[in-house]
């Protein structure tokens, strides 16, 4: 057969053209414009392109194709006829002119009898909001949008407004000025001249006595202050009516007048004291309630007489409280233990739900306990469904189940689920420590909207109150916090010294179950150990104990626990142990070892064989899987995440029902997955975090350590800590067992995702978000905006500065006078932390004093106190007779004093005083000094403190050195030559430098200034001085209210510079065509945005792209080098090279993060792997390919498969369909046996 060469395509020859239709943002793809016509245009109006009629071909194809009846082919005739039909066209002209139905403005409401209920009459009502659509609205009263947006909500579509964000609309602000003109009073009496806001009120009152001047300073200072509150009230999150802002009492000259504001009508000034009075308690109220659980709960049953669900045991206290609430329909914060019966709650808020005929979504961190929770609930409850990035189970149930991540995509895009919604379930809250994912948690709490109530279940936390608090704040809802330290079967924890037959029975108490912690165990253990090392080792041995220990002692440690624990029917055992490949070792090791009896056995290979039937036959033979049959049957098991996921549910299932005797499993098993156990072992207290190794925190072992006693089982739970190198030193026992859990901290961080999906949405700002991130929970609005408004108050009432004639200058001398001030701490403060500062201020060295009581005085030093922080300094200083005392009250107008260095020189007799001073009590260090005998003159000065010495006469070391003193006072009187910090304490440092040349400027500056010869200088100064003080502390809240102080506003800002520069948002924050298509990307979204615009994924086979995107899900560094082909090394680079340009670009932007670390993000380990399994080789030959265990191959294909789907999504929105069928045969090349195998849990 020739080959026929075609022509190359002109791009003029794709059937291809992105339409966008109308304003609302949506693009259709024309795929068959006429051909030898030029495209349409881009854009059409507002209702899309005029409709066109199909050829007459086509139309004959698609009836044909529908309805094969309707053309009978074997009957020539007819069908010519039915063909003539076709061809008569009626030209219709009208349908051209169709407009889309508007929204019906009235809908039918029902009349009922009161009494009986018996429909009497329908009447029509008129709707409102009927114009609102997802499109445009946070409404909850909006349309519902398309039914297959329903579940995951649209990228295009808006979020319903998150609850506590309660913005007034512009019509509600425009309504409110109408009825502000339609005045109804008592007699039409016009009080309020029309324009002016403020009229005079009429209302008799006691007569008063008007004085006839109106002080005009006090008018303008309230105008001042209405207009600074006109600006806060915009500022404040909760935008009010200007006149619910709190008006400020006038001054007394106004009130005489009778000025006050008008309000709108007498019936909204009723109103607005209402709201007022409700408001008062609000700003006090805490928003967390803890609720009291010592107290039984007696009258429950009375309370609930008939309870949505029933549980075939009797309810702890602190569940039957946490169902009291939910009963209420109220928010709840339960911290317990682990298998302390959180699961209660849970249930009955489902359960509640089902009966009102409302909604739940539960979330987890983790998709496994996911899968589980879904199996549980069930059972129970029948009506649930399960949403996870690749499975979707009856997603119309009653109760959803979810991964968080979900959740948040949901909220952001308006899924109509959330109109249903009465609970969602937060399980594992403490999983917003989590750096890399906590933030979603906080994403998804904020975004809730108000009609949803939370549950939040959590291990105990030590700052649940005030993580409740933070919720309760941003959500305008109360919390009520249920705490309950309580085991519901107590935990004995052991240190386990044996290794052998001989010494296997050497296990000692370390805490009780009453929490004791008991040292002789521990001393025992030590002993215990001692024994064994040969004496050589004790005199010459290592101090430190080594951890590390070899396999073969391992292998009777473990040989040795395990006999032991099974002669004493301990087991289920469940060993942590903080290595995948210690695990898998110690599991190995144990091949003597046999814990199953004949029937488990057949009962175990029963269940083996059936969970695997559904495998397909070559990855039954897996190794992994042989090798954990194997164990298995001898019961025992390996737990971790490089176990494939299939097995793992074969292993949680079996171990739950009591047939794995040993679990050897990392931490991940303690996270959620309801797996109690008679006996927890540690192998070590060590682990590696990411970055180093270190002991496990009292949270983490808390968690673990949980995990043993089964409620109904065990009386006790027993945890056992190895000793296999040594005893673990008592101190970080100690900690870890009795120390406090980790507290809930804010992992809140700004991503791209979130800026652009809240930029899409103009209602929305992203300084709204961080306001209310947990981070910031710290700033207590509200209380601040009290406050203000009290300034603004104090401020409009203080009376007005005189500031004519000498006083002009008035306020620049105060500006000066507080940045002397200030320098001089600066400059203090440097020479008090330096070496030769600290020396000059010895014993001995003659100072000059100010504070309330000396003004100049000269003082020598005695003593230096030994506390850096706060470091004090005794000194003798002269002062009149009679001022010995020290008055206590500060000299508040201690300024005028500043620029005055004359000496004090007592005018009567000169007396003396021992104190302790501050370091800015000593304005300078003089460069005299005196020999005084400090210990003499403390103990004098002391001894004539008492009673029966007042009167003597003073010591000789005294004298000696107060005559010193005046003598200098007297020679000197102008003032002494003081130590310069930068000539003489050699204080070289640009600050100490700047400062020393800034104060002699300042101090000459003075000088210059005529207010202070005024008669009037110290009253005025002193005013100005108080408004200023009001001012300063008005400015310092206003900033702290305002966005300007939030953390992460700096990075805010350069994440938009870099969305700017890259084109995803418009410069006036609008987001483009590229934004658009990162909202759908939820993980490196502007990598994979990149990529898709500059077409680098087009060329490549789907199988290639499915590779080369692996790099955005494995995390893994490997050891074995990949053989790769060389479209796939090109590819490589090409996005190596798109991550180095958008690295640089964020760095140039400000971002801190390097160049290097994001492109080092992306690893390729798995590119080889995922290529051969995209074209079809089997799982065993994969698995040869590289040294990443099975299970992680596995979970990282599952999540390439959501970031394919993500990429098809977004190619579709580009308008590339090439690309996204690519995507979808990609998707579907990598979905298929061992890992997409379905969850056991699921079937």
């Amino acid at each position: 057969m020739e080959r026929t060469n075609v022509p190359l395509l002109d791009p003029m020859d794709l059937p291809l053209s992105l339409l966008e239709m109308g304003c609302s943002g949506r693009f259709e793809l024309i795929t068959h414009p006429t051909p030898g016509q030029l495209l349409p245009p881009l854009t059409t109006l507002p209702h899309g392109l005029p409709p066109t009629s199909l050829s007459l071909e086509k139309e004959v194809e698609k009836q044909f194709l529908r309805d094969p009846a309707w053309l009978p082919i074997h009957d020539a005739d007819f069908c010519f006829q039915k063909f003539l039909k076709v061809t008569k066209r009626e030209v219709n002209v009208d349908s051209l002119f169709n407009c889309a139905a508007a929204p019906l403005h009235s809908g039918l409401s029902v009349v009922r009898d009161p009494t009986t209920g018996m429909l009497l009459d329908f009447t029509e009502v008129l709707l409102e909001n009927t114009d609102l659509s997802a499109k445009n609205s946070l409404s909850l009263q909006r349309q519902p949008g398309l039914p297959s947006e329903s579940l995951r909500g649209s990228t295009t579509s808006y979020p319903f407004l998150p609850g506590g964000m309660e913005e007034l609309t512009l019509d509600q602000i425009q309504k409110k000025s109408d009825l502000e003109e339609d005045i109804d009073f008592e007699n039409d009496l016009l009080k309020v001249a029309p324009g002016l806001k403020t009229g005079m009120d009429f209302t008799e009152k006691e007569a008063k006595v008007a004085k006839p001047e109106v002080n005009l300073m006090s008018l303008l200072s309230t105008y001042d202050g209405i207009s600074d509150l006109q600006r806060d009230v915009e500022e404040k999150e909760e935008v009010k009516d200007p006149k619910e802002a709190p008006t400020l009492p006038r001054t007394n000259s106004l009130e005489d007048l009778g000025i006050k504001d008008a309000v709108s009508s007498s019936t909204s000034s009723e109103k607005n004291k209402e709201e007022k009075s409700k408001e008062s308690p609000e700003e006090k109220k805490k928003w967390a309630i803890p609720v009291n659980i010592s107290s039984p709960c007696d009258d429950f049953y009375k309370r609930i007489p008939n309870p949505a669900f029933k549980w075939p045991f009797e309810l702890d206290v602190f569940q039957k409280q946490a169902i009291l609430r939910l009963e209420a329909h109220d928010s709840v914060f339960v911290a317990a233990h682990t298998s302390a019966g959180k699961t209660v709650v849970a249930e009955y808020a489902i359960a509640l739900s089902q009966k009102h005929m409302t909604r739940t979504i539960y979330t987890s961190p983790i998709k496994a306990l996911s899968n589980q929770k879904f199996r549980d609930f069930k059972t129970t409850f029948g009506d649930v469904g399960l949403l996870t990035g690749d499975v979707q189970l009856s997603p119309e149930s009653s109760c959803l189940i979810m991964t968080t991540e979900i959740l948040r995509s949901m909220l952001y895009n308006g899924s109509e689920v959330i109109r249903d919604l009465e609970w969602v379930i937060f399980d594992e809250v403490h999983y917003i420590n989590d750096a890399e994912r906590g933030v979603v948690w906080e994403e998804v709490l904020i975004m809730l909207p108000d009609h949803v109530s939370i549950i939040l279940l959590s291990a105990t936390v030590p700052n649940a109150l005030e993580f409740s608090e933070w919720i309760g704040r941003i959500k305008k809802k109360h919390i009520y916090v249920i705490r309950t330290l309580k085991r519901p079967v107590p935990l004995e924890h052991y240190l386990y010294t044996g290794n052998s037959t001989k010494t296997q029975k050497e296990m000692f108490l370390l805490l009780d179950a009453t929490g004791n912690f008991l040292t002789k165990g521990y001393y025992a253990a030590v002993d215990a150990k001692k024994e064994r090392t040969s004496k050589h080792a004790q005199s010459f041995g290592t101090k430190g104990t080594n951890h590390s220990t070899t396999a073969s002692q391992d292998r009777s440690v473990w040989l040795t626990l395990l006999h032991f624990l099974s002669q004493r029917q301990q087991t289920p055992v469940v060993a942590f142990t903080f290595s995948r490949t210690r695990c898998d070792d110690n599991a190995r090791s144990l091949d003597s070892m046999d814990l199953t009896s004949s029937v488990e056995k057949a009962e175990i290979h029963s269940f083996f064989q059936k969970s695997l039937s559904r495998l397909r036959g070559g990855d039954r033979q897996l190794p992994q899987i042989l090798l954990m049959r194997d164990l298995l049957k001898r019961g025992i098991a390996v737990h971790h995440s490089g176990i494939l996921p299939i097995l793992k549910e074969v292993i949680e299932m079996l171990f739950s029902r009591g047939l794995v005797k040993v679990l050897f499993a990392t931490e991940t098993f303690a996270m959620g997955v309801n797996m109690p156990a008679r006996t927890v072992v540690f192998d070590s207290i060590r682990k590696h975090d990411g970055t180093g190794f270190r002991n496990l925190l009292p949270g983490e072992y808390i968690q673990m350590a949980g995990r043993a006693g089964r409620r109904g089982l065990d009386a006790t739970g027993t945890v056992i800590l190895l000793c296999k190198a040594g005893v673990h030193e008592m101190a970080d026992l100690h900690v870890m067992m009795l120390g406090k859990p980790t507290m809930l901290q804010s992992q809140f961080r700004l991503t791209y995702t979130m800026i652009l999906n809240l930029l899409r949405v103009e209602a929305l700002r992203v300084t709204d978000m961080m306001r209310r991130s947990f981070s910031e929970s710290h700033r207590d609005t509200q209380e601040s905006e009290t406050r203000i408004s009290e300034l603004q108050q104090s401020l409009s009432s203080l009376p007005a500065l005189d500031t004519e004639g000498q006083l002009s200058d008035l306020l620049p001398y105060y500006h000066t006078v507080t940045e002397l001030r200030t320098t001089t701490e600066a400059v203090q403060k440097a020479v008090l932390e330096s070496v030769n500062g600290l020396k000059a201020l010895s014993v001995g060295r003659v100072v000059v004093v100010n504070n309330g009581q000396h003004l100049n005085a000269l003082g020598v030093i005695l003593q230096v106190s030994s506390d850096s922080v706060n470091r004090t300094f005794t000194a003798l200083i002269i002062c009149e007779k009679g001022n010995e005392e020290a008055c206590g009250k500060n000299n508040s107008d201690a300024f005028p004093h500043l620029f005055n260095t004359a000496l004090f020189i007592p005018e009567g007799p000169c007396s003396h005083t021992v104190q302790k001073l501050k370091l800015q009590d000593i304005p300078a260090i003089t460069v005299k000094t005196l020999k005084v005998i400090p210990d003499r003159i403390i103990d004098n000065y002391n001894k004539r403190q008492l009673p029966r010495f007042r009167n003597d006469p003073p010591g000789q070391a005294i004298s000696t050195a107060t005559q010193e003193l005046l003598r200098l006072a007297e020679a000197n009187p102008g003032g002494v030559a003081s130590l310069d910090p930068v000539n003489d304490l050699q204080l070289k440092s640009v600050e100490v430098v700047e400062g020393c040349m800034r104060l002699r400027l300042l101090q000459d500056a003075l000088r210059q200034f005529s207010c202070v010869h005024s008669p009037t200088f110290a009253e005025q100064f002193a005013r100005v001085k108080g408004r200023m003080s009001v001012q300063e502390e008005l400015d310092k809240l206003l900033f702290l209210v305002s966005d300007q102080s939030l953390t992460l506003l700096p990075e805010y800002h350069q994440r938009i510079k870099v969305l700017q520069s890259l084109q995803y948002i418009d410069s006036s924050g609008a987001v483009q065509l590229k934004g658009r298509v990162a909202c759908q990307i939820s993980s490196h979204e502007l990598l994979l945005t990149e990529l898709l615009f500059e077409n680098s994924l087009s060329p490549l086979a789907p199988e290639e792209s499915a590779a080369l995107l692996s790099c955005l899900v494995f995390t893994q560094n490997t050891q074995v080098e990949p053989h790769l082909t060389n479209t796939l090394k090109e590819g490589i680079e090409r996005v190596l090279a798109v991550a180095k340009r958008i690295g640089e670009l964020q760095v140039d932007c400000g971002i801190p993060q390097t160049a290097e670390e994001f492109v080092g993000q992306f690893k390729f380990g798995l590119t080889e792997v995922v290529y051969c399994w995209a074209r079809g080789m089997p799982f065993a030959e994969i698995a040869q390919l590289t040294d990443v265990q099975e299970g992680t191959v596995v979970r990282c294909i599952q999540r390439l498969d959501e970031v394919l789907k993500e990429v098809r999504q977004a190619a579709r929105i580009v308008g590339d369909s090439v690309l996204g069928s690519k995507m979808e045969r990609a998707s579907l090349a990598v979905r298929r046996d061992i890992v997409f195998t379905a969850s056991l849990y699921t079937h």
